[in-house]
């Protein structure tokens, strides 16, 4: 399990939550769900906070002001929503960076499949825990959003994993690992997450405009 927290660490709070891939939603099994959790926000609270160009720093500031105040409204709609906040949310100021767009990294449980906050994009260092008992329960909360970007699945069990990745909404999943990239490859989503795919072959066709000519010939 701690190669699988370390990456799903990673695949929440890299950047500060504001790369378009990272997974805001993290499902775990009902079995081992109160361990995930322990350990999960054990990781995120050992996180570094501070100077990016620091190797030590594991999380960095947010981009703006107004951004911070966005992803923090995020937090406040959490609690009204019944969720729990397991950690994080206050602003944590590094010393000779007081005035930058500091949060401390969340991690939330108890929230409805349904709320905004498990639904929408808040694209900060914002983690939603859910449980689920099987796999078409955590199919239709990981689909019940009108994003699709990508996911990532996490399994000892590889036929499952190649399962449950064919039943997502998505444009990309990976199996035990995360942010991995053949540029060869198509890179897209669905839904409300992108308009396309760009990446090796699908590339010449994205930035492209066919266009049909037709011409009598008497």
């Amino acid at each position: 399990m701690d190669s699988t927290v370390a990456g799903v660490v990673r695949a929440g709070f890299l950047n500060q939550g504001q790369v378009c891939l990272c997974g805001s939603r993290v499902l775990v099994e009902d079995s081992i769900y109160d361990e995930f959790r322990d350990r999960f926000v054990d990781a995120v609270e050992a996180m570094c906070i501070g100077d990016p160009s620091d190797e030590a720093t594991d999380l960095g500031a947010l981009i703006s002001v107004e951004h911070l105040e966005k992803v923090s409204g995020y937090v406040d709609l959490a609690k009204q929503e019944g969720g729990v906040l397991l950690t994080g949310g206050e602003p944590c100021l590094p010393a000779g960076f007081e005035h930058g767009n500091w949060m401390a990294p969340v991690v939330i449980e108890g929230l409805s499949p349904d709320s905004r906050c498990s639904t929408e994009e808040i694209f900060g260092p914002v983690v939603a825990l859910h449980q689920f008992s099987g796999e078409d329960e955590a199919v239709g909360i990981a689909n019940n959003t009108r994003y699709g970007l990508a996911g990532s699945v996490w399994t000892s069990d590889l036929e499952r994993g190649k399962r449950v990745s064919e039943a997502l909404q998505t444009g990309m999943v990976w199996v035990n690992t995360w942010l991995h990239r053949d540029l060869r490859v198509p890179f897209g989503g669905v839904k409300d997450s992108g308009v396309g795919r760009e990446g090796g072959r699908w590339s010449l066709g994205f930035f492209s405009e066919a266009m049909n000519v037709c011409v009598k010939h008497d």
